[in-house]
């Protein structure tokens, strides 16, 4: 049978950016031994197979895998997917906004398909996290050593640094500008030596309250012990968490709250992801997450 799949780049409007994702619109007949295969020889970070679903033509099946594992949830998969499908004409872009729900491996996910003449514009997902919170960091001597910034980097006139977890944790930075997010270079000597692994945080979220660029209102990076000293990761999947541990101050009041993060730079890949999150100072939190994204390749397996 033949297969075909599209690559789309997620969280940006420009080709060449954002995060790359292959798509398989209609992946109804393959198995798991295939999809791990196809996931191995396209090579990207995450491929998506989308299947029919007894729930009707407004619910799609969606099986995430990277070229190693099945992973049970993803962010730009969703954003990627949503667009895809909506070229593909299996969306109703005739009305301003289109709800679909995918059914991932950790559950079901409400998805808003918004688009302009015709064709997929934006997409967005929504989810409600019931984030914990600890304010045990790291001294700002061992955090500036094993992020290798300088001490005076480190931000406390607005943020600190806290654990943020909403079932991954994280050890969430804040410095003051945008030079020192680009300028962090991992030490795994300083951070083996200091308290920050007896966290259980195996990522760190290090960002900047403003970025450079006028679509943007935070940096963001990852780093961590598992990440490679050059790798600038996707931060999709640890926006819930920020979003969580910027409603964990006081100054952050209750409401809506829209806002834009961005990750990289124009030599890297730029990335810009659309937040929303309800704060309403109680024991969940509804982050709505979204972005564009573009087409940049289009293929087909023959099996």
């Amino acid at each position: 049978m033949k297969y075909n799949y599209y690559i789309a780049d997620v969280f940006t409007q420009q080709i060449f950016n954002g995060a790359q994702i292959a798509v398989f619109p209609h992946a109804d007949g393959l198995d798991a031994k295939h999809m791990a295969l196809i996931a191995r020889e396209i090579n990207l970070s995450e491929t998506v197979f989308i299947f029919k679903s007894s729930q009707g033509i407004q619910h799609r099946r969606m099986r995430i895998f990277t070229p190693l594992i099945e992973v049970d949830f993803g962010g730009h998969p969703i954003i990627a997917a949503g667009y895809i499908l909506g070229l593909c004409g299996e969306v109703d872009l005739s009305t301003p906004l289109s709800a679909m729900v995918f059914e991932q491996n950790a559950g079901a996910i409400d998805v808003y398909i918004s688009g302009a003449d015709h064709k997929p514009n934006f997409v967005q997902f929504s989810r409600t996290v019931k984030p914990l919170v600890d304010r045990f960091a790291p001294s700002d001597e061992e955090l500036a050593q094993f992020l290798g910034i300088k001490l005076s980097a480190l931000d406390h006139k607005k943020y600190a640094p806290r654990l943020v977890s909403c079932g991954f944790p994280y050890l969430i930075v804040s410095v003051w500008n945008y030079e020192a997010v680009r300028a962090a270079r991992f030490n795994y000597a300083a951070w083996s030596q200091s308290i920050a692994p007896q966290t259980a945080a195996q990522e760190i979220i290090i960002f900047a309250p403003k970025s450079p660029y006028a679509d943007a209102d935070f940096n963001v990076r990852l780093l961590g012990p598992r990440i490679a000293l050059h790798e600038d990761p996707p931060v999709g999947s640890a926006m819930p968490a920020f979003c969580a541990y910027l409603c964990s101050f006081e100054h952050t009041r209750k409401g809506t709250h829209v806002f834009s993060v961005d990750r990289g730079d124009e030599h890297s890949r730029r990335s810009v992801i659309n937040l929303e999150m309800d704060n309403k100072h109680e024991e969940s939190l509804t982050v709505r997450i979204g972005g564009h994204a573009v087409l940049t390749a289009t293929g087909a397996f023959e099996l």
